[in-house]
């Protein structure tokens, strides 16, 4: 049985990363900044720790960390998950607000639980940091300038971490997801189509032209990768940037 934790745990993508764990008999602790999807989570699970926390607040973060040290012995996997969409536009057009709030999300976030995973693991001289980046971290992203600068940040903390942390037996991969599925793609759509003049069907269709496998992917194909990246037949894979979008081709504003 693993011992693993998610931020942004309570919904979308790390949910179903929180489910799989939990299908495959191991115990989950997962933050999330809605109230509302914690309280569902912790409902459906509740022997498991499930925390409000917002993670570019050190202190709820650490009131999340002191609940799992309360708890557990060790901790063998975390998935560095939350993230937020971000502004669409012209980088002329965006607002330093915005632009802050979605490195600080995305990246700062990213931070803290890496952090927090790197003091335990080293110390136990094991364990897994899943980062999730987006097909966003490997190409340009017209239009979407604050999100593919934090996405490309995470595949650069993600070869960092594998280098420090990799002699004292600890595994850091990054995981960089396509067009997914759900409401948060939705989301993405619909900001971007206000942002080009284009309507919904033609965004949606860019996103599946400029991909080899002519499709998006689930969050489950995602779930995936990540489980495998947790079993035994990944104990070599580190410092390693998958992409899990039937190979991204082009991405078009």
């Amino acid at each position: 049985m693993r011992h693993v934790v998610i931020t942004g745990g309570a919904s979308g993508l790390g949910r179903v990363m929180a489910e799989r764990f939990l299908s495959e008999g191991d115990r989950v602790a997962i933050c999330d900044a809605d109230p509302h999807a914690v309280l569902e989570f912790a409902g459906a699970h509740p022997d498991q720790i499930a925390c409000v926390a917002d993670v570019t607040d050190e202190a709820q973060m650490q009131t999340f960390f002191d609940q799992i040290d309360a708890g557990w012995v060790r901790v063998d996997v975390v998935c560095a998950n939350a993230g937020i969409g971000g502004p669409a536009g012209r980088i002329e057009d965006l607002s330093l607000a915005d632009w802050n709030r979605c490195i600080e999300v995305n990246l700062s976030g990213t931070f803290l639980i890496c952090r927090w995973a790197a003091r335990r693991m080293r110390a136990a001289g094991q364990g897994l940091i899943v980062l999730t980046s987006s097909t966003a971290g490997q190409f340009g992203y017209p239009l979407r300038s604050p999100y593919a600068t934090a996405k490309w940040g995470i595949v650069g903390l993600t070869k960092t971490l594998a280098m420090e942390l990799g002699p004292a037996g600890v595994r850091v991969n990054a995981i960089c997801p396509g067009a997914v599925e759900g409401d948060r793609m939705d989301r993405v759509v619909a900001m971007e189509a206000a942002a080009s003049g284009k309507s919904h069907d033609e965004v949606r269709a860019l996103y599946v032209k400029g991909v080899s496998l002519r499709s998006w992917v689930t969050a489950e194909d995602v779930a995936d990768t990540v489980s495998w990246l947790a079993s035994p037949q990944a104990k070599r894979i580190s410092g390693q940037i998958l992409a899990i979008d039937g190979h991204t081709e082009t991405l078009t504003p």
